[in-house]
């Protein structure tokens, strides 16, 4: 998957040379007309390519949970801090920004599969696969779109400008039946492995199948379509938590579905936009909050940190916690790619002092860990760690919220088996989850979903699922819990305290952005280039 890229973009450019012999051909030269395509069978694998290209950024990616309770986007000026306060209106360029992008991809994959039929001399089964591979992205542009704005256009074919002017809005219900009809069909087309990795696998349709029926309630599909996934038997739980966030763990079995990378070819920069400030001036954008830290149960005793019994001392809040939390968070007294010891006290003198004027030194004192490779410190602007869109924690967290959604009758042992096997990886082993009752259960399973997939882009869909926007996302900022250095024995919470984020309970699903005001006609007439 890797090398797609290169070899796509040189075809373009070899392509572009070769039509320099007429100054009077009529064919565009900025794009590759489809006079000149659609003529052979790796025609369709570089038009096929050209989907997966949409796919990115890490921006995108790692930025979504700042719209949440469990992470902060620190750039106030920034169109993200509005979406965080929900201050924003329709002018604010990151909702138009997401529905480009993800209509970007169903653009992409539409045109694909209008064309790919042009291609006369051309191995059947290789046809079918790149067809699904193309429905099974478009579907997966679809489980965002309808996650973000609720009903949107279900649009399945090139549009002419008069055809965007004129497009409805289709119900969330029907886009969810497209959903589940499209993955299915594509799983059917699809190997279990493919050779060039990467690339849209049976597990990946069935594994986003089963998200997105969970995600629209449809209990009994997503766990149907879960236990397909686990029975397929080539997926499984990796050992390290902390591997799989890093270039060790590129090649885990659990990792389903992931956006490739490569250093100097095709990077990204999310080191940099995680860092520690002392390490990168100016750089952090996003940060953990008090609500995700104190997520992270007791080790021991298995137990919430607001438990009695749980053992919890608030003068020594990160000791005998639930692994997890050191793997995802930076917390005092932690090792920085650099060999300093973080130290986000104020008076400490680092660049890290809570107290220091600067916007990109963390409020909470906390710093995301997950992605940040030291193998990246010396260049940050160069990562070419893979960024996982679906991996096996997840379908094995579906299937055992499914089950429990489902009722009494579907809560069995399997769906402790489940959670376990996520608790039991080596350097996680969490207590084992022992209850079968279905009350215990779910709130399990979501505190689980919160801790195992931090800054994975989940937690706002699932906020919006359970309906508990209410409850967990007004309020300020706030961050670690320290003993006051000039009053010992006192504790002091740091936090933004003049900065809130609300919620709309109207707005569960919906971003508040008129329909119309969307710009249409560019991203659902737009030329792919194919």
């Amino acid at each position: 998957m890797k090398a797609y890229k290169i070899i796509y973009f040189s075809f373009m450019v070899l392509l572009f040379a070769s039509c320099n012999e007429d100054l009077l051909n009529t064919i565009p030269k900025d794009r590759l007309a489809s006079e000149l395509f659609w003529q052979t069978e790796q025609d369709a694998i570089y038009a096929s390519n050209g989907i997966y290209a949409v796919l990115g950024d890490q921006g995108r990616y790692s930025s979504m949970d700042a719209y949440t309770d469990i992470a902060h986007f620190i750039l106030q000026w920034r169109a993200e801090s509005e979406v965080e306060k929900h201050t924003f209106s329709s002018s604010n360029n990151i909702i138009a920004s997401e529905w480009s992008y993800y209509y970007n991809i169903i653009q992409a994959s539409s045109s694909f599969l209008e064309n790919v039929d042009q291609v006369k001399e051309m191995n059947d089964v290789l046809r079918k696969r790149l067809k699904a591979e193309a429905k099974t992205l478009r579907a997966f542009a679809y489980i965002n779109l309808v996650m973000l704005y609720g009903d949107v256009p279900l649009v399945t074919k090139s549009l002419t400008v008069a055809e965007a002017k004129s497009i409805s809005q289709t119900s969330a219900s029907s886009i969810w039946d497209f959903i589940a009809e499209e993955l299915t069909s594509a799983s059917a087309d699809l190997p279990t492995v493919q050779e060039e990795k990467g690339r849209v696998t049976k597990g990946i349709a069935l594994g986003l199948k089963a998200r997105a029926m969970l995600y629209a309630g449809r209990y009994q599909d997503a766990k149907t379509a879960a236990k397909s996934v686990m029975d397929l038997g080539i997926y499984q739980i990796h050992d390290s938590y902390a591997e799989l966030f890093d270039y060790a763990g590129e090649e885990s079995s659990e990792i389903i579905f992931a956006r490739q990378y490569a250093q100097n070819l095709n990077a990204h920069s999310i080191f940099r936009f995680f860092t520690a400030n002392s390490l990168y001036t100016q750089s952090c954008q996003v940060v953990p909050t008090k609500p995700l830290v104190d997520a992270y149960l007791m080790k021991s005793t298995g137990l919430p940190i607001e438990d009695p019994a749980s053992g919890f001392n608030p003068y020594n809040p990160y000791i005998d916690r639930d692994p997890r939390l050191y793997h995802t968070v930076y917390i005092n007294g932690d090792m920085l790619a650099n060999g300093e010891v973080l130290n986000s006290l104020p008076g400490s003198g680092t660049g890290d002092d809570i107290t220091i004027s600067a916007e990109n030194v963390t409020p909470t004192g906390w710093y995301f860990k997950k992605y940040v490779s030291n193998a990246d410190y010396n260049n940050p602007w160069n990562c070419g760690i893979n960024l996982i869109y679906l991996r096996y924690a997840e379908i094995l967290l579906t299937y055992a919220e499914a089950c429990v959604e489902l009722g009494e009758n579907e809560i069995n042992q399997s769906v402790l088996n489940a959670l376990n096997e996520i608790r039991n990886r080596t350097d996680v082993n969490m207590p084992n989850v022992t209850t079968l009752n279905q009350t215990e259960l779910r709130r399990i399973i979501r505190r689980e979903r919160l801790v195992e997939l931090a800054m994975e882009g989940h937690r706002l869909y699932d906020i919006r699922r359970w309906r508990i926007g209410e409850e967990v996302i007004p309020g300020t900022i706030k961050g670690m819990t320290y003993e006051d250095p000039q009053n010992p024995g006192t504790l002091v919470t740091a936090g933004l305290s003049g900065y809130v984020k609300e919620f709309k309970p109207d707005r569960h699903y919906l971003w508040p952005i008129p329909f119309r005001e969307l710009d249409l006609n560019k991203n659902l007439t737009q030329n792919t280039g194919f």
